[in-house]
């Protein structure tokens, strides 16, 4: 039997090593140790650290978080933080006493904190549990004062322009009264910056505008700083979509349920109900939680969960999750899970915290900002000084040129652009039921030339079902079938759930025959990769599959010949030996799934090398990889032989990922760069620890992954060359003197633009 039972006995030892996986060695490119991802488990050196989530209005660009981490950085018991620009929230991971020093810092900075949640100070800084979508949207008061001010600029153009003078007195007023309008924020934050020593956005952009006002240059101060703060605001209104697209998985949940109380059934807000609550819903209605069907038998839309296009049909004490939709059939189920636990709401915060683990471009690009802006000042610096003091230019000229360098130097547009397209990606990806648990894993995935897969539920349905019965020796077949079954009762294995089905669907059948009961089994024990052992009465019993036979010397070559004739039609084999004994043989065999040989087709032409690792023998490894066209089988695979596989695969194609099923392959798994796990509605083990989650057992998931990988490498590539090509352009024309403050200003909003929608067309990329 092939891994018999091994479920028992490793169950606890694989999601350690699984979930260590997701923080360990495999990953060490992943994290850094103030950017590891905000999940259920602290990384190493974070154990005694209390964790705090703030909800901060005024962070919605890379300049902010630059400015918050140097301060927070040097803040004594500050232990790590992560950002997350799109959803404006910030987790820091501490050592203190209460978190008020760390709301006061971020007071100090105007960046407006709110606590949303913290292990010490809930009570003294939480009210109710907020939705802060209103706090995303730009305040009506806003638009009116930068449509004000905008008016108040364009007339100090228009002043200057028909007077011929750009530093009239009535020029001068308009020009601040712009300023003073629609500019007074930008020029609060520049200040911030200057006192904090963060040659951010807010500070070269302020300085430009002081710079052009002391050279007599009002309008154009007035009309840049007006364009700036329309521009953030555009940028921010761009956000928003990013944002809605991981929201709007979450609004697929109803916000009222049919709920049965006292007797009758009546509509309750969903946060509100109760485990085991009786819910109704309605043909056409969607289910407002998760939950098991206790009447009725429904065709549900799994679409917004697992991404299946067709409905699946539900039994009694069937899963049923929050989102999905019925179809024209009314029933009943009970809860299984509060609103804020259901699997969707697992999903979208799972998505949530992935935005917190940078991908290799996004750390580069932070890299590459944080020594861009100071040497685009110091070259800003030079040209304003060097042709005056060393070439006898005139001053104000140069002056205009290394303040439109500064302009120039913002890198908003190349640093946002990496979080929106990752964010659109996690959002596309998981609207199709691909859970991808960080940033890195989206955009790695395209690397992956080789992948191996488990057999049982991953190439199959995992459901076998017994074939064939043959007595090996004297002895009465039934009561050795219900030896075996009482065994096989103890695991939750393929194999063994179909040899203890197989035993109570004949004790079904037995109408007028005393329907027999399983045997109480002692001393039971799993034996990794072979089967089980116990004692039943005073006999000890083994079952177990081809290698345990050979191990323990009972294999004789008739034995032999009957195990092979069986394996060869792909069967899986197992026998029952009692006192050293071969009794019984059972052969079980699985049905691969419809989707196994279109998806590992897929693969191969995406230049995936498909490998094929499961515990069965080699002949039923073999007539399986034959059904799907695998070229690559190999059977008798213990959890260590599926390890030194992978590190095979490693060694001969660099980047390898696996599939498996979250707990029995921990170890190939954890050494595989990407772990896949199959199946993972509903399985909290798989949505806590995979590194890529498919919410159901289509296969063909993995190849549309890889191809989403590649798309997303691909635009954020044409982010960098966007926003690097039009910096480049803006400053040769601002060392030739052909560019202007607002023509910067322009260039620099519309780079913004252009790579944030371009990431966002990866939304509905799949």
């Amino acid at each position: 039997m092939s891994n018999c039972c091994n479920h028992d006995h490793d169950h606890n030892h694989g999601k350690k090593t699984i979930h260590e996986h997701s923080h360990g060695h495999a990953h060490e490119h992943a994290h850094d140790h103030t950017e590891a991802a905000a999940d259920n488990t602290k990384p190493a050196g974070l154990a005694d650290a209390e964790e705090a989530v703030f909800f901060i209005q005024k962070m919605d660009c890379p300049t902010e978080e630059k400015l918050i981490r140097a301060r927070l950085g040097n803040m004594d018991g500050i232990a790590a933080m992560q950002f997350n620009l799109i959803q404006r929230e910030l987790t820091v991971q501490h050592r203190l006493p209460s978190v008020a020093p760390i709301i006061k810092t971020l007071t100090a900075l105007d960046m407006l904190p709110k606590v949303k949640s913290d292990t010490l100070d809930a009570e003294a800084y939480m009210g109710d549990d907020d939705d802060h979508s209103a706090s995303y949207a730009i305040p009506a008061r806003k638009w009116l004062m930068v449509g004000i001010a905008g008016v108040a600029a364009l007339a100090a153009e228009v002043v200057a322009w028909s007077s011929g003078d750009d530093g009239s007195l009535a020029v001068i007023a308009l020009a601040l009264f712009a300023i003073a309008v629609g500019g007074v924020d930008t020029l609060k934050k520049g200040w911030i910056a200057l006192r904090h020593l963060s040659l951010n956005m807010n500070f070269l952009m302020s300085l430009a505008v002081i710079g052009a006002a002391i050279i007599g240059q009002w309008p154009e101060a007035a009309v840049v700083i007006v364009l700036f703060t329309l521009a953030e605001m555009i940028e921010s209104l761009s956000l928003d979509r990013a944002r809605n697209a991981i929201a709007g998985l979450m609004a697929m949940t109803p916000d009222q349920a049919t709920v049965l109380q006292d007797g009758a059934w009546i509509a309750v807000a969903a946060k509100q109900v109760a485990l085991n609550a009786e819910v109704r819903v309605k043909p056409g209605e969607r289910i407002p939680l998760d939950g098991v069907v206790t009447q009725g038998q429904p065709a549900i839309n799994q679409a917004p969960i697992t991404g299946e296009s067709m409905p699946v049909a539900k039994q009694i004490n069937d899963q049923v999750f929050a989102g999905t939709i019925n179809g024209n059939s009314a029933f009943d189920y009970r809860v299984t899970a509060v609103q804020s636990e259901s699997t969707l709401s697992r999903i979208v915060r799972s998505v949530q915290q992935a935005q917190g683990q940078r991908a290799p471009t996004q750390r580069f690009v932070d890299q590459f900002a944080r020594y861009y802006i100071p040497s685009v000042v110091a070259v800003a610096a030079l040209i304003a000084i060097v042709p005056p003091l060393l070439l006898g230019a005139a001053f104000y000229p140069w002056l205009y040129k290394a303040l439109v360098l500064l302009v120039i130097a913002c890198p908003c547009a190349l640093v946002i652009s990496t979080p929106v397209t990752i964010v659109s990606g996690l959002a596309a990806a998981a609207r199709h039921g691909i859970l991808i648990k960080g940033g890195v894993y989206l955009e790695q995935g395209r690397l992956i030339k080789a992948l191996a897969l488990d057999k049982t539920g991953t190439i199959t349905h995992g459901k076998p079902v017994v074939t064939d019965v043959q007595l090996l020796s004297d002895g009465d077949q039934a009561l050795l079938l219900q030896q075996a079954a009482s065994l096989a009762l103890r695991s939750d294995h393929p194999v063994s759930a179909a040899i203890a089905a197989h035993w109570t669907q004949q004790q079904n059948q037995q109408q007028n025959q005393q329907q027999r009961r399983a045997d109480e089994v002692a001393d039971f024990e799993a034996l990794s990769g072979r089967g089980v052992r116990g004692r039943i009465g005073d006999s000890e019993f083994h079952l177990g599959n081809h290698r345990l036979v050979h191990e323990m010397g009972m294999c004789s070559p008739q034995l032999e010949a009957r195990l092979q004739l069986l394996e060869k039609q792909g069967k899986t084999t197992t026998i029952l030996c009692r006192d050293g004994r071969v009794q019984l043989l059972l052969a079980v065999a699985d049905t691969v799934r419809d989707s196994s040989r279109d998806a590992i087709a897929q693969l191969k032409q995406l230049g995936v090398s498909v490998t094929m690792l499961t515990g069965d023998n080699p002949h039923t490894a073999r007539a399986i990889a034959d059904i799907v066209q695998l070229d690559d089988a190999r059977g008798d695979q213990l959890p260590e032989d599926k390890l030194a596989a992978i590190g095979e695969l490693i060694a001969r194609h660099g980047y390898v990922g696996m599939v498996g099923d979250g707990i029995n392959d921990a170890p190939a798994l954890a050494r595989a760069q990407i772990g896949f796990a199959m199946g993972a509605a509903g399985t909290d083990t798989a949505l806590e620890t995979a590194d890529v989650a498919l919410m159901d057992d289509d296969l063909r998931k993995i190849p549309d992954f890889i191809r989403l990988s590649k798309k997303t490498h691909r635009v954020l590539m044409q982010n960098i060359t966007i926003a690097l090509g039009i910096k480049a352009v803006f400053l040769a024309l601002a060392l030739a003197g052909e560019s202007s403050l607002w023509m910067a200003v322009f260039a620099d909003m519309g780079a913004s633009l252009i790579v944030v929608f371009n990431g966002l067309r990866l939304v509905r990329s799949l």
